[in-house]
C-alpha cells in the first residue's frame, strides 16, 4: 500500500466530480446514475465529435436519449440530471483534469472472428486521453471488459507514460466491470453486486467510495484488478456455457424427434437440497458485444499470465467448444429454413425469405454482432432474395432495415423468427397467411414466438428450435 498516494486521496478530500468516457449502452446510464446521486456535485461524460457518435453530444445535453429500445426510467432521469445542471456531455477531453474520478466505457471488440485478438484500439486512445490530463490523486477505473492482466499491465503502461505519473503512487487505478443488459441497464446497475479491484488497497477503497452511492440492493465485492477482469470474463463464458448447453439440447431433441420445452421443464423440475442448477431457453444464436467474445479474452488471460496449464493434451476447451456451438445455431436456422422450403418444393434460390429481427436481444436497438447478419448472409449466398424488419433497429451497414412489418412479409415464402420482440408474440396465422399470399407458406421460429398448432391449421409449414415434436408434421 503507498501511503504517497494515501496522503494524495486524503487532501483530495471524497470524489465530487466523475468523468465518464464513453457514451454509450454503458456510459450513458452510469454517467445519469452518478449525477443523480448526492454525494456527488458533477459528472461529465466525454464522447468523440466523431462521425458516426457525435450526434449524441447535443442530444445528451438535451436531456433526450441517444439509446433506442425499452429502457425503464432512462430517459427520465436523463432529463433530470440535464435540467439540474449535474450532468453535460462534451467532446472536449481536457476537462478530465478537473475530475476526481474518471471511467472508461469503451467497446473492446475483436479485430476479426478469424483472428480472434482483441482490438484495444478505442480504449488505448481513451487511455491515452485520460494520462494526459490525469492530475494527482484522480481514480481512473475501467468498466471494459478485458483480457485478464491488463488494468496492471497495458492500461497501466498507458497512463504512466501519458501523464508522466505513477500508478500506486499518484493515481488510483481500478476495474470495475459493467454487469448490465440491455432492457434493464439502470435497474442492473443499482442492483447487481458490483465486482471492485484495484491494483491495490487504496485503489480499491477509493473506488469502493466511487461506486456506493449508485447501489441500491447491490453490494460491493472487492478483490484484486486481475481478479475482477477474470470475474466479467468468466460469469459470460459460463452464460455462453448454458445457452450451448441448452442449444445442444434442443438440436438433440429433434433428432429424437421430441420437445425440448417439455424435457427442460422436467429437469427445472428437480429441486431440493444441493441441486443447483440454471437452465436456459434454446435459440436462434447468440449475439451482443459480450457473449460472443469473452470467453475468448478468458482464454487469452492465461496466455497473458504466462502460467503452466495443466490440462488434457490435444483436447479443445470446453468454454470454446461452446462457443462453437451457440456460432452454429444461425447456420442451423438456415438448415432448418431450407428444409422447410423443400417441403413446398421450392430452393432457396427461388425464394424470398422475411427475417424477423436484427437485434440480437428482443425489445432493443442493439444490433451488435446478431445471429439474423449470418443466418442472412448464408441465405443470400445460395441465391435468396431477403428482407429484413425490425421495429428499433434504425440502419446497419450494408443491410436495409425496414420498419414496416407488412412490407417485409408481403409476398415471402418464408417469415424466419430470429429476435423475440414482443412484436413478434402478435403475429396471427391467418392474418400472416394473407399477406404472405401463399398455400402453404413457411414459418421458422428461432424464438419460441409462435404456437405452432395454430399455424398448421392455416396451411404453414413449420420449423422451431427444439421442435422435434412438431418439426415434421403433416401439410394441411
Amino acid at each position: 500500500m503507498s501511503n504517497n498516494l494515501k496522503k494524495i486521496i486524503e487532501q483530495k478530500g471524497h470524489i465530487r466530480k466523475i468523468g465518464v468516457i464513453g457514451m454509450g449502452y454503458v456510459g450513458i446510464p452510469s454517467a445519469v446514475l452518478f449525477a443523480d446521486s448526492d454525494a456527488f456535485e458533477q459528472v461529465l461524460g466525454f464522447q468523440r465529435d466523431s462521425p458516426t457518435s457525435g450526434y449524441k453530444i447535443d442530444m445528451l445535453n438535451r436531456g433526450e436519449s441517444p439509446l433506442k429500445g425499452e429502457e425503464p426510467g432512462l430517459d427520465e432521469l436523463i432529463k433530470k440530471v440535464v435540467r439540474a445542471k449535474k450532468f453535460q456531455c462534451t467532446s472536449d477531453f481536457s476537462g478530465i483534469s478537473g475530475m476526481d474520478a474518471v471511467t472508461l466505457a469503451i467497446q473492446t471488440p475483436f479485430l476479426s472472428n478469424e483472428s480472434l485478438e482483441p482490438d484495444f484500439g478505442a480504449l488505448k486512445e481513451g487511455l491515452r486521453l485520460t494520462g494526459r490530463y490525469l492530475s494527482q490523486g484522480t481514480l481512473v477505473v475501467l468498466e471494459s471488459t478485458i483480457t485478464p492482466g491488463t488494468t496492471n499491465g497495458l492500461a497501466r503502461q498507458i497512463l504512466e507514460k501519458e501523464s508522466g505519473l505513477t500508478a500506486g503512487e499518484d493515481f488510483a487505478l481500478a476495474h470495475a466491470p459493467e454487469r448490465v443488459m440491455v432492457g434493464r441497464l439502470l435497474r442492473n446497475i443499482r442492483e447487481h453486486d458490483r465486482i471492485v479491484g484495484g491494483i491495490d488497497k487504496v485503489s480499491t477503497e477509493r473506488a469502493i467510495e466511487l461506486y456506493s452511492p449508485v447501489l441500491t440492493t447491490g453490494k460491493i465485492i472487492p478483490m484484486t484488478a486481475t481478479a475482477a477482469e477474470a470475474t466479467k470474463t468468466a460469469e459470460n463464458t459460463f452464460r455462453d456455457l448454458q445457452i450451448a448447453a441448452i442449444n445442444q439440447l434442443a438440436l438433440y431433441c429433434e433428432a429424437m424427434g421430441i420437445n425440448v420445452y417439455d424435457v427442460r421443464t422436467g429437469v427445472d423440475s428437480l429441486k431440493g437440497e444441493g441441486i443447483t442448477r440454471a437452465i436456459l431457453y434454446p435459440g436462434a444464436g447468440v449475439g451482443g458485444h459480450c457473449l460472443t467474445k469473452d470467453t475468448y479474452h478468458l482464454e487469452r488471460g492465461v496466455k497473458v499470465a504466462g502460467g503452466k496449464l495443466d490440462y488434457p493434451d490435444g483436447m479443445e476447451s470446453l468454454f470454446v467448444l461452446a462457443r462453437k456451438v451457440n456460432d452454429f445455431m444461425p447456420v442451423h436456422m438456415y438448415n432448418l429454413t431450407v428444409e422447410a422450403l423443400a417441403r413446398i418444393g421450392k430452393a432457396p434460390a427461388d425464394s424470398k425469405v422475411a427475417i424477423l429481427g436484427w437485434a440480437f436481444i428482443r425489445n432493443s436497438d442493439d444490433a451488435r454482432n446478431p445471429p439474423s447478419e449470418p443466418y442472412r448472409n448464408l441465405l443470400i449466398g445460395s441465391g435468396c432474395s431477403v428482407e429484413v424488419h425490425d421495429p428499433y433497429v434504425l440502419e446497419y451497414p450494408g443491410v436495409d432495415i425496414v420498419h414496416e412489418l407488412r412490407e417485409v412479409v408481403s409476398g415471402a415464402d418464408a417469415v424466419a423468427i430470429l429476435t423475440g420482440h414482443d412484436e413478434y408474440f402478435k403475429l396471427r396465422a391467418q392474418a400472416l397467411k394473407r399477406l404472405m399470399n401463399k398455400e402453404h407458406p413457411v414459418i421458422v421460429d428461432g424464438r419460441n414466438v409462435i404456437e405452432p398448432d395454430d399455424f398448421f391449421a392455416k396451411g404453414f409449414v413449420y420449423k422451431g428450435i427444439g421442435r422435434g415434436d412438431k418439426n415434421q408434421h403433416p401439410v394441411k
